[in-house]
């Protein structure tokens, strides 16, 4: 593009002085110029009452005002703004000034309307609460050091197992108010069943008769059965009370309301960071250079802390980056190399997985067939191993294929942080398709193979020969996951983790390196809090203390895990993004909900309950005694209930619903076409920037006294 000199110079002025009043310099003062740019723009976050950058002191008098007053206004306008002062940007001293004027304003006019009153008052209060529920977050500094020295994505990992945390102690505690409460005020539950009770589905006495041995202790301990088998641990033990019956079904459906909603909540508070990280709408590096410092820190130590963090996020960053490139300047060649490697180690992938599915099935066929054989029955130890056959197959296959998959990531070419989701989908595959193999094999010896014809289930609806009180089956199955996988984590922790770092420190050089050098594995660690809170959500309805018993679990394994991170791991050599944990970890644990949820709502609708334990016994179906409760009810609020299923509800709520969908997903669209174009104005004005620059750069050289 082609510059006259004539037109610059009537534009931009005379060059005879750079301080010429305007009416000699027959144009525009430069000041003026560059306040009409986009970034003039960010002046008033200078604060109340500035001037523009770069104008000068001496400027005549008429411009000078003209720039005051136009400023005079936007800072007007700023502060009539509602937001409280800390929201401003602006430094502490304008901040406090504005504040104060705002009371004595508020003070002299009134305060609008109630309200607006209103809002203001409960305003204080507000941020007070969210402040104290934040200073009552437990180990918020220990995850804070956790992510300056080993980066997001080991904090990212107890921060999950915290939320753990807290999901279980609510289910604890609904599990103590609407379960072991009315259990025990309506009085002391009966006993088992005994010999002489007469039932066309045969008889169950899980007590043994005679003095019990130390071993047949410590097996029934870690079996669930003898003494635990009629406890407050199984279902079995609660009594056919309608009351109690009630609570308890209405105890499982609201552990998992409360649940969807909590995760729910986290997903949508890491999505938007999500989002925000990966739609490009801040540069990567420039908004950590000039935005990711707290100049509220104090101390060294949390001043180093933060470097770390930003220098892991930065590290990140140039990685992808570096990845990105590479991948854009490959050859038609070489990305059919690429895609054909990884297609090959795909099929390995599933070749893998199919094989840990069969030795599942195998395994929990295998079970009853092998503890009916004499050896098994006179070696306690064998029988405590073959009754663990299930779980340590489960286990054994996830202790030695995540790593597998972890050494296949890289082999694809993919940036870190879609190694770490391909790492995590098919751990994720490989633990929860492990967990439904069991329950299929479970529900086949139960229902008969779904044949309920069959001799066995016939009468009463179950295989009620070998499986008389089914539902504490489930519950002893998963008892026993959640005992062998913490039991497997302290045997990795104490005979694994620990013995490589002594080894370390007693075989200097490359060898102890290579042996000791431990990095902490976030995908796999990550998908076994998943995995052990999927096996928690299936098992709780026929194990109600299972939930307490993963809280002190998760107890334990926060301080393991911190003990073997800090003293056993060093930093990792690559690390991801925050982002990828904040969305992806609670999206995984909203799957592993629903795949629990499936069992559960089979089981409570289908299958009908067994009819010699647990508080359903003598119903068609656990499901039944809804009905049945709601019968006893006055006839008002039946009909309301009853209403509530019936049609003439759904179809209108069906169609609000519809309605208030395409609204959404309407608003939505037009929110994305104002980003759109907001974002077309943002490059614009940025070439508006360049064009300008290069103006003024050929005016220097043209004019250098200008």
């Amino acid at each position: 593009m082609e510059e006259n000199p004539t037109l610059d110079s009537a534009a931009w002025g005379s060059s005879s002085g750079w301080l010429a009043p305007r009416e000699a310099r027959g144009g525009r003062a430069l000041s003026s110029v560059l306040n009409e740019l986009p970034s003039a723009a960010t002046l008033r976050y200078r604060g109340p009452g500035m001037l523009p950058w770069g104008t000068p002191e001496e400027e005549e008098e008429e411009d000078g005002g003209r720039s005051r007053q136009a400023f005079a206004e936007a800072t007007q306008t700023e502060l009539q703004d509602p937001h409280p002062s800390r929201e401003l940007p602006w430094p502490m001293q304008a901040r406090r000034a504005h504040r104060q004027s705002y009371s004595r304003e508020q003070l002299v006019h009134g305060s609008g309307s109630r309200m607006d009153q209103w809002a203001r008052l409960l305003r204080r209060p507000k941020e007070k609460t969210k402040e104290g529920l934040r200073r009552l977050q437990p180990w918020a500094w220990t995850l804070k050091r956790i992510g300056g020295q080993f980066g997001a994505g080991a904090e990212s990992y107890f921060s999950l197992l915290r939320f753990l945390l807290l999901l279980n102690v609510l289910a604890s505690v609904l599990m103590a108010c609407m379960t072991l409460l009315p259990t025990w005020l309506e009085g002391a539950p009966p006993g088992p069943p005994g010999l002489n009770t007469s039932s066309p589905c045969g008889f169950y006495n899980p007590h043994s008769e005679g003095l019990v041995s130390f071993d047949t202790q410590l097996f029934n301990l870690l079996s669930g059965e003898g003494y635990l088998e009629w406890s407050p641990l199984f279902y079995g033990f609660y009594p056919p009370r309608p009351h109690l019956a009630v609570t308890y079904l209405c105890w499982a459906f609201a552990v998992g309301l409360i649940c969807l909603l909590f995760i729910l909540h986290r997903s949508v508070s890491g999505l938007k960071q999500t989002l925000l990280a990966e739609s490009g709408a801040l540069t990567s590096y420039s908004h950590r250079v000039f935005s990711a410092w707290d100049f509220g820190l104090s101390g060294d130590v949390h001043v180093r802390l933060r470097q770390r963090i930003i220098l892991y996020e930065l590290q990140v960053e140039l990685e992808e980056t570096m990845l990105r490139r590479q991948a854009a300047v490959r050859t038609l060649g070489q990305q059919a190399r690429v895609w054909s490697v990884r297609v090959l180690l795909n099929l390995l992938v599933a070749a893998l997985l199919g094989a840990a599915f069969y030795g599942v099935y195998w395994a929990t066929e295998s079970t009853v067939e092998l503890q009916e054989t004499p050896l098994v029955q006179e070696t306690p130890l064998l029988k405590l191993g073959v009754n663990y056959l299930p779980s340590i197959f489960i286990a054994g296959v996830n202790f030695v294929l995540p790593p597998v998959f972890t050494l296949i990531a890289p082999l694809e070419g993919y940036t870190r942080s879609r190694q770490i989701i391909l790492i995590l989908l098919r751990t994720l595959f490989l633990r929860l398709a492990s967990l439904v193999v069991l329950l299929f094999s479970l529900w086949n010896q139960i229902t008969c193979g779904g044949d309920a014809e069959a001799e066995d289930c016939k009468t009463c609806g179950y295989n009620y020969k070998e499986l008389p009180c089914w539902e504490t089956l489930v519950g002893q199955e998963m008892y026993k996951l959640l005992l062998f996988d913490l039991l497997t984590g302290l045997a990795v922790a104490l005979l694994i983790q620990f013995p490589r770092k002594l080894l370390c420190g007693l075989c200097p050089g490359a060898l102890g390196r290579l042996a000791g050098t431990q990095e902490f594995q976030v995908p796999d660690e990550v998908l076994g809090l998943i995995y052990a809170q999927t096996v928690v959500w299936v098992g709780s309805f026929f194990c109600p203390l299972l939930p307490l018993l993963n809280t002190v679990k998760f107890l334990l394994l926060f301080y393991l895990k911190k003990l073997t991170l800090f003293f056993t791991c060093s930093p990792a050599a690559r690390t991801f993004r925050a982002s990828t944990a904040n969305f992806f970890f609670p999206l995984v644990l909203l799957l592993g909900l629903a795949i629990s949820s499936v069992p559960l709502l089979y089981s409570i609708f289908l299958i009908p309950p067994s009819k010699l334990c647990g508080p359903f016994r003598g119903q068609s179906s656990i499901w039944a005694q809804i009905p049945e409760s709601i019968s006893s009810l006055p006839e008002t609020a039946q009909n309301f209930l009853f209403f509530l299923g019936t049609q003439a509800f759904a179809v209108p709520l069906l169609l609000i619903s519809s309605i208030l969908m395409a609204y959404t997903v309407a608003l939505a669209n037009s929110y994305g076409r104002l980003i759109s174009q907001l974002k077309r104005q943002r490059e614009t004005e940025a070439q508006n920037k360049v064009f300008l620059a290069r103006r003024a750069v050929a005016l220097s050289s043209t004019h250098p006294a200008f």
